[in-house]
C-alpha cells in the first residue's frame, strides 16, 4: 500500500466551489440492505444452525465473540462482497454490520477468523452440508409430489502450497474439484475434493445420503437424478434402479454409438441437401456398454447442419416420451452450472488460499451458506420484483450497496437510507415481507 497523506481529497471545482472528499463521514456504511440479508438469516435461523453444529474448544470464560456471531460476521460479509479476512479489520467497526451480527460492540478481526478456519475438521464440514439439507426441507412449504438432484463438479484454482492441491489436466492448472447438488435453485450438498480423481467421485454416496434424508422428511416424494456424461457411472446408475430413483444422465459418444444411429443420420443428411436447413430429431434406442450388466434406454438428440451430424446421448429409466425427456427435463440441468457460478464467482466459492484442505472446505462452506441466503433472500422477498431473477452480484450491488447513515442511541438505532436510491420500492416490500 502507498503512504497516503491525510486530509482531504481535491476533485477540482465546481464554478466557484472547490470540491473535496475525505472518510471523516462517521457512522456511514456502504451496506445499507445488508438488514435484508439480516432479516432473511433470522427468518431461516442460518447462522444460528450453522454455529450449532461447528465445534468450538475456545474457553467459554475468555470468549469476546460467540461462534454464531462470528459465523454471521462472516456470511453477511460475503453476501455485501467482502471475500477477504483482511477487510473486516475495518468492517468490524461498521456499525451497520454491529447492528445486523445483533451488536453494539467491536466485532471480530482477521486473526481471529483465521484461527477459526485453522480448527475446522472433516466433521464441521460434513455437519455444515446437513445444515444445506435441513434448510432445504425446512423451506419447502408443503411436501413435493418430485424433486430433481442435479450433480455438477467445478474447479477451485489453487495458487500456492495448499494440501491436496494437484494438477488437473482437463483445467490445465492445480485446482480442487468440488462436488455440487442442487434442487432447483437450492443447493443441498458442496463436497471439497482434489482434483486427480474421477469427476463422478463420491457422487453416489453423497446422492445415497441425501435421498435417504429426503425420503425420510417426504416418503412419497419422487426424485430423479440428473447429470452430464462425466456422471454416467454403474455405481450410480445401478444403485438408483435398486433404491427406485429415476435418473437421465449423459452419455458419452462412441463408435457403437454412432453405429446405432447412421442411418437416422443419412435421412437427416438427405433432408438438409433438399432444404438446406439445419435438422433435427429425436430417437431412441436399448444399448448396453461391455461394462454394463443390462440393457438399458438411450436417447439421442440427432442435429444435421453445415458442420455435419452432431448427435448427443442420454441414457434414462424414466417412461416419459423421448422428446419430452430431452428438451423438457434434460436440457434444463445447465441451470446447476449458472448456480455453480452464482456460488464460485458472485459468493467467493474459489477463495481456497488456506494451506490446510480443511480450512478450505470451510471457506467452501461458507460460500454455500452465503449463497442459501441470498437464493432464500431472492425467493421468499424478491418475488414479484425486477430482482425476482437477478443473480447474487446484482442484487448485491442494486439492493445491498446502498448508502446508510447510522445514528445510535440508548433508545434506538436508526439507518438513514440513501433517499434518492432507485429501488427503493423494492427494499421497502422486501423488508415488509421480511418482517411478518
Amino acid at each position: 500500500m502507498p503512504n497516503c497523506t491525510a486530509g482531504p481529497m481535491g476533485f477540482g471545482r465546481q464554478g466557484r466551489r472547490v470540491v473535496q472528499a475525505d472518510f471523516d463521514g462517521g457512522a456511514i456504511s456502504s451496506d445499507g440492505g445488508l438488514m435484508l440479508v439480516q432479516q432473511i438469516d433470522r427468518r431461516i435461523g442460518l447462522s444460528a444452525a450453522a454455529a450449532a453444529v461447528l465445534h468450538d474448544p475456545r474457553d467459554p470464560d475468555r470468549i469476546t465473540h460467540t461462534l454464531r456471531d462470528l459465523v454471521a460476521q462472516r456470511l453477511y460479509g460475503l453476501c455485501c462482497g467482502y471475500e477477504d479476512l483482511n477487510d473486516h479489520d475495518r468492517l468490524r467497526g461498521d456499525p451497520l454490520l454491529q447492528t445486523a451480527v445483533g451488536t453494539g460492540e467491536e466485532l471480530a478481526s482477521s486473526p481471529t477468523f483465521s484461527r477459526m478456519e485453522t480448527r475446522a475438521t472433516r466433521n464441521d464440514v460434513i455437519a455444515l452440508n446437513r445444515v444445506l439439507v435441513e434448510q432445504f426441507i425446512a423451506s419447502q412449504p408443503r411436501p413435493p409430489k418430485e424433486l430433481i438432484l442435479d450433480v455438477d463438479a467445478s474447479d477451485v484454482p489453487l495458487h500456492g502450497d495448499q494440501e491436496g492441491a494437484q494438477f488437473h489436466g482437463y483445467y490445465d492448472h492445480y485446482c480442487y474439484l468440488p462436488l455440487y447438488v442442487y434442487c432447483g435453485e437450492a443447493m443441498l450438498a458442496c463436497v471439497l475434493r482434489s482434483s486427480r480423481i474421477d469427476g463422478a467421485k463420491h457422487s453416489a454416496a453423497v446422492i445415497r445420503l441425501l435421498v435417504g434424508r429426503l425420503r425420510q422428511a417426504w416418503p412419497k416424494v419422487g426424485i430423479i437424478v440428473r447429470g452430464d456424461s462425466g456422471f454416467c457411472r454403474q455405481r450410480l446408475i445401478r444403485w438408483c434402479e435398486r433404491s427406485g430413483v429415476g435418473y437421465i444422465i449423459g452419455l458419452a459418444r462412441n463408435p457403437r454409438l454412432h453405429a446405432l444411429v447412421e442411418h437416422w443420420e443419412a435421412r437427416l443428411a438427405s433432408r438438409y441437401a433438399r432444404q438446406k436447413t439445419k435438422q433435427r430429431a429425436i430417437r431412441e434406442f436399448r444399448y448396453a456398454a461391455e461394462s454394463w450388466n443390462i440393457e438399458r434406454r438411450v436417447i439421442t438428440r440427432l442435429e444435421y447442419g453445415d458442420k455435419g451430424c452432431n448427435p448427443r446421448f442420454v441414457v434414462t429409466n424414466l417412461r416419459r416420451r423421448a422428446d419430452q425427456l430431452y428438451d423438457e427435463l434434460y436440457c434444463i440441468r445447465g441451470e446447476a452450472e449458472n448456480r455453480i457460478k452464482e456460488t464460485q464467482l458472485d459468493l467467493f466459492g474459489t477463495r481456497a488460499s488456506c494451506h490446510k484442505f480443511h480450512a478450505n472446505g470451510l471457506r467452501l462452506m461458507f460460500s454455500a451458506l452465503a449463497y442459501t441466503l441470498m437464493q432464500q433472500l431472492r425467493a421468499q422477498a424478491l418475488r414479484g420484483t425486477v430482482l425476482e431473477r437477478a443473480s447474487a452480484a446484482t442484487i448485491r450491488a442494486r439492493l445491498l450497496k446502498i448508502g446508510a447513515a447510522v445514528v445510535r442511541n440508548t433508545r434506538r438505532v436508526r439507518i438513514l437510507l440513501a433517499s434518492h436510491h432507485p429501488l427503493r420500492d423494492v427494499y421497502r416490500t422486501a423488508a415488509l415481507i421480511l418482517a411478518t
